[in-house]
């Protein structure tokens, strides 16, 4: 007996489900119900083969309509519960509609009362029923996941937009054990000594591998539960966001694949959000080995709106990591990729927001060159997203402090684009753009515009010089005559 009421609160309010009087109600629980396995729980969710190994002792389980847990007496309650547990730990095959249609549908409608139960906190399930519980979920969501649509058709440079999106067909029931783990975890009545006996790094790390899963719906709610749990168990959080580090590792430099990217990334964004300053060495680590590289990906669209905002809050939490930021984007600069190239100069934008003069200072001469290959990009979006920089009110700022310098790294791009760019739309915006620079300092304006001007004038020397030695090499070509060098 105090076995089985071990870590409940004295005078706690919600009626408590007992197992039955007598000296052979525990060992009956404990020895006769299907859902209970030799393995402990830690091992029992390890990896994901084993937990489907493990599935094949719940099979067994006669299914069949129980009474609602309201409707028995509390002495009955325990037996009853861990019976409907052990039900709902029976897998079905989804793929034939037709197969045990009356077994499916009492699994699902004990899935739906445990949920409320869990929900509405009227009852408190004691150390035993929560391990059985969190195994019999164990046992439904930690399986196989088929083998993604880019793996059976051996496309691994295509576009993940053009897979087939696929939706995994026991979802009427997996939707429910997720709601029921998400309860559980949520619920004030959930002790986190006691959870985190069942709810350990091996069951942390068998959700994180979930995250792999094409369905959308299962991401949804693992997002939400791994958020959850990483805001309740504080043990697990170094464990978590080392995990997810290793996942961002093999993504970076083994598969550039993996679905459930987008989801991991706004948990960390809310993390990051939460991180104390000044900033832990290992946080800028994190920054600088892992999200940063994350740029690097082909299809870096599908996340890109998460990672920039996990980007920005490093930067607005320390604006010292402004330079790192900006460089480490710069390094990863697509070259053909003008979808990219839109979304970093966003990006860009959005981090030079938090910058402060002195970081911009340290990086200004490589970003403002970059810049300049953007305005006379013959992609008029890009080319068009550069120029509407000068829209910011900041970076305008931050740009006018170091006109002397950015302005003649900027003046030859500029006057190419008016002279020769294909778009109407970008001639009117580079203009706008010079317009300003000659309010800012037309001293300096006209300084580089005679630079300029003597520039081109050399250039046109040099060309009409080759010019002029090509026309004597072919003049001494058809004369015939033997071989002169020209200097």
């Amino acid at each position: 007996m105090l076995k089985i009421i071990k870590g409940m609160k004295k005078g706690s309010k919600p009626e408590v489900i007992e197992p039955p009087p007598g000296p052979n109600g525990p060992s009956d629980v404990t020895i006769n119900h299907a859902s209970r396995s030799a393995i402990p729980p830690a091992q029992l969710t390890s990896v994901k083969s084993q937990a489907i190994g493990r599935t094949a002792s719940p099979q067994t389980c006669v299914i069949e309509v129980t009474p609602l847990l309201k409707d028995v007496p509390i002495s009955e309650r325990h037996v009853l519960f861990i019976k409907k547990v052990s039900m709902c730990a029976v897998l079905f095959d989804f793929f034939d509609t037709l197969k045990k249609v009356k077994e499916k549908e009492i699994k699902r409608q004990n899935l739906q009362e445990l949920v409320e139960l869990v929900q509405s906190g009227s009852s408190k399930m004691n150390e035993i029923m929560q391990q059985e519980m969190v195994s019999m979920i164990s046992m439904n969501i930690f399986r196989a996941l088929p083998p993604a649509a880019y793996e059976n058709t051996g496309a691994i440079d295509g576009d993940p937009e053009e897979d087939e999106m696929y939706l995994e067909p026991s979802w009427p029931h997996l939707q429910l054990v997720y709601e029921l783990l998400l309860r559980y975890v949520v619920s004030s009545d959930t002790d986190t000594k006691v959870a985190k006996r069942f709810i350990d790094h091996s069951f942390v790390l068998n959700l994180l591998d979930l995250f792999d899963s094409e369905d959308p719906r299962e991401r949804e709610y693992l997002k939400t539960i791994l958020h959850r749990i990483y805001g309740k168990f504080m043990v697990h959080r170094p464990f978590i966001r080392k995990a997810i580090n290793n996942i961002f590792y093999r993504f970076i430099f083994e598969t550039e694949r993996h679905p459930g990217l987008g989801e991991l990334l706004e948990i960390l964004g809310s993390i990051i959000n939460g991180f104390a300053v000044p900033m832990k060495e290992e946080h800028k680590l994190f920054l600088v080995r892992a999200l940063i590289p994350l740029h690097k990906a082909k299809f870096i669209n599908y996340y890109h709106q998460q990672l920039s905002y996990c980007i920005t809050q490093f930067v607005e939490k320390d604006y010292k990591l402004a330079d790192t930021v900006i460089r480490g984007l710069l390094k990863y600069w697509p070259v053909t990729n003008c979808t990219k190239e839109i979304l970093f100069l966003g990006e860009l934008e959005e981090v030079l927001d938090a910058t402060q003069p002195a970081e911009f200072q340290q990086c200004m001469v490589p970003l403002f060159q970059r810049v300049g290959r953007c305005i006379n990009s013959p992609n008029f979006q890009v080319a068009e997203r550069a120029l509407f920089w000068w829209n910011n009110e900041h970076i305008v700022g931050l740009i006018a402090q170091n006109r002397e310098v950015i302005l003649p790294i900027l003046f030859g791009p500029l006057e190419k684009n008016i002279r020769g760019h294909w778009n109407q739309a970008i001639n009117g915006l580079t203009g706008n753009v010079r317009k300003m620079f000659i309010e800012m300092d037309a001293d300096l304006f006209d300084e580089c515009n005679n630079q300029f001007l003597e520039k081109e004038a050399r250039v046109n020397q040099m060309l009409e010089q080759r010019e002029l030695t090509w026309k004597k090499l072919e003049a001494i070509a058809s004369g015939g005559d033997d071989m002169v060098m020209v200097n």
